[in-house]
This record gives structure tokens, C-alpha cells and sequence, in this order.
């Protein structure tokens, strides 16, 4: 199955039949390629509704998760937003395409570095990503 129908899939049976309605997130959760930020190990596995390792002893969250979050912050748009813990970049990536800048954080040198390659490569280079603490 092609990643699009995967990811119009998850829209539809993970986050819209759990109780995801905020527009924008769908539409950010539907248009961003989250096997982009999947280790090729586990990039067949992309759209299941769990979490993936992405090295480090760390993972992506599940879509649900990353859907959920969003949500919860009721993004108008016009927002700043500063996540701590950025990871692979992909929740990073969904809150870009809701609010009108992300910077986000990431402590681990190598996730970081993971995160602004993975962020460019889906053309949302305009979120800052920084080495924390």
C-alpha cells in the first residue's frame, strides 16, 4: 500500500474515529510524511498506532499521541510554540503546519541532527531546532 493511502488511513481510523476534529491537525497529521522520520529499520511500520524506536532508547510517539497533543493546545495559528524533547522532529513538523513558528529542543546531538535533516527533507526547515541544555 502506498504511504499516502497509509497516511489518509491513520487520518481516518486512528485519529478521526478516536476523536481528533481539529481541522488543522488533520490536515498536518494526513499531508506529513511520518515515514520520513521513521528509522528505515522501522519504516514499514509508519502509520501503526504505536510508537517506533528511533535510537537513542527513544521513539517517535504513536500518531494518536502526537494528534492528541496537538489538539490539546488549541493552536489559532498565530503561535509560538517551544517543544522540549523534539526527538526525530515529527511532532515538531505537525506543529509547524498549526502554529506560525516552532522551536524545538532536543538534548541528544545525534536526534537533533536527525531532526533538522529529517525537517528539511519534508520542506519544514522553518522549524528551529536547537541542542538543549
Amino acid at each position: 500500500m502506498e504511504w499516502a493511502e497509509q497516511r489518509r488511513l491513520m487520518v481516518e481510523r486512528q485519529l478521526r474515529a478516536r476523536g481528533i476534529r481539529d481541522p488543522r491537525v488533520l490536515a498536518a497529521m494526513g499531508e506529513i510524511p511520518r515515514e520520513e522520520f521513521v528509522p528505515h529499520p522501522y519504516r514499514g511500520a509508519s502509520y501503526a498506532d504505536d510508537p517506533a524506536p528511533i535510537g537513542h532508547g527513544q521513539t517517535i510517539s504513536q500518531p494518536y499521541m502526537v494528534a492528541l497533543m496537538a489538539e490539546c493546545l488549541e493552536l489559532t495559528g498565530t503561535e509560538t510554540v517551544l517543544e522540549v524533547g523534539g526527538g526525530c522532529g515529527y511532532h515538531a513538523a505537525v506543529l509547524g503546519a498549526v502554529a506560525t513558528k516552532v522551536i524545538t529542543m532536543e538534548l541528544i546531538p545525534e536526534l537533533a541532527e536527525m531532526a533538522r535533516q529529517n525537517l528539511e527533507r519534508v520542506g519544514r526547515a522553518d522549524v528551529v531546532e536547537s541542542l538543549g541544555c
